[in-house]
């Protein structure tokens, strides 16, 4: 064997050359031999410049199949909420693991990646393969992190956007006609969600306690979700933003204290809004007769969750800042109430097309009486 100033390189009996390097009290072989030592020479020094830049990873490393590692991974989040919870395991379940779950860390390339993200787009969409790919992006980010891997092979440009379609925000009379359509036990659902921007989960969560229709005002300060294999859970919003105090419409006051006398028991605790029998209300079956109630009124694919686009829209409509559409509906970041700021922008081309025509008569008007002033008079 001869000896190296970094690592060895050995002839063995079939003519072939190993090469090995001591690092950390131990001995690591190259994956393979090579036909000449010229080879086995050029790798030690490709191994050498990896420690030198600090990017080196243990070869026994990253051998843990994507399976094994993202149930360690999601095991180890921590204050993931529960329906995060539930959707990073849909999409390990049905989008990720099916096609990339067998394969170890170490051998899943930018290639593997490119592949399974084209066959997601042409089976679910753009969409849930945009979801998929961020969650396999950060859970092999952190196999890059902790060293396992040399490098994410997550390389695909925009491939974690989404661009999901605009969804239509109902009119007023459309809202109202789904009101007429429901079951009485449900109208001031349709109208909370459409006027006071609640999220399906807050409202759900909703307790007489909560109501303050002397002051018009809700406190926000949990929500009720449908989790599976957990049934309904009871935790707080969706993000510390959404814990806030909303002041209710004065119009809905009069709803509210009606539907609080008929429906909701006096106990504090009572929920506000409940299921046919006066159980929690359990979504599946609202959404089946809210959908009924759409389809009978003539509106195609509206959805529970436009109802809180509408509010927002009304909300920015106002003149609200962002900061105060972000307040009301709960939002951590602007990107959401901005959506609803840019909703208006129709309306303000209309407000300015008014005042285009202020200007144009204001610039007509002079012509219009030099005109008049050199029109032929006839004698009479």
């Amino acid at each position: 064997m001869g000896r190296r100033q970094f690592g060895a390189i050995q002839k063995l009996p079939s003519g072939r050359w190993r090469a090995r390097y001591w690092h950390e009290g131990a001995w690591f072989n190259a994956p393979r031999t090579f036909a000449a030592k010229a080879d086995a020479s050029a790798w030690l020094a490709t191994v050498q410049s990896d420690l030198l830049r600090g990017t080196w990873t243990d070869p026994k490393a990253g051998q843990e199949t994507l399976a094994d590692y993202s149930k360690r991974w999601l095991d180890e989040r921590q204050g993931l909420r529960p329906r995060t919870v539930e959707l990073y395991q849909g999409l390990l379940d049905h989008r990720i693991l099916p096609v990339l779950g067998t394969m170890r860390l170490t051998s899943i390339k930018s290639a593997d990646v490119r592949t399974w993200y084209a066959a997601v787009v042409k089976d679910k969409g753009a969409s849930q393969a945009a979801k998929a790919y961020r969650l396999l992006r950060a859970i092999l980010g952190t196999a890059a992190s902790d060293g396992l891997i040399p490098a994410n092979p997550c390389t695909l440009k925009g491939a974690g956007s989404e661009h999901p379609a605009e969804r239509q925000i109902p009119t007023l009379e459309t809202v109202q006609a789904v009101v007429d359509a429901v079951s009485a036990r449900h109208r001031a659902l349709v109208l909370m969600a459409a006027f006071s921007g609640l999220r399906a989960g807050e409202l759900r969560g909703l307790e007489r306690r909560h109501i303050d229709l002397v002051h018009q005002t809700i406190v926000v300060e949990q929500q009720a979700l449908t989790i599976t294999g957990r049934g309904r859970v009871v935790g707080p919003p969706k993000s510390q933003a959404g814990v806030r105090v909303l002041a209710i419409p004065p119009s809905l006051t009069e709803v509210l204290d009606h539907h609080l006398a008929t429906f909701v028991g006096p106990e504090p605790t009572a929920l506000v809004f409940t299921g046919d029998k006066g159980g929690p209300l359990q979504w599946p079956a609202w959404s089946r007769q809210f959908r009924r109630a759409v389809e009978g009124v003539g509106v195609k694919g509206l959805h529970f969750h436009d109802l809180r686009h509408l509010a927002g829209t009304l909300a920015a409509a106002t003149g609200a800042s962002t900061r105060e559409v972000m307040a009301r509906l709960g939002h951590s970041t602007p990107r959401a109430a901005l959506i609803y700021q840019h909703a208006t922008a129709e309306r303000d081309h209309q407000i300015a097309a008014g005042i285009d025509a202020i200007l144009q008569a204001a610039k007509d008007a002079p012509a219009a009486r030099v005109a008049r002033m050199r029109r032929p008079t006839t004698a009479t």
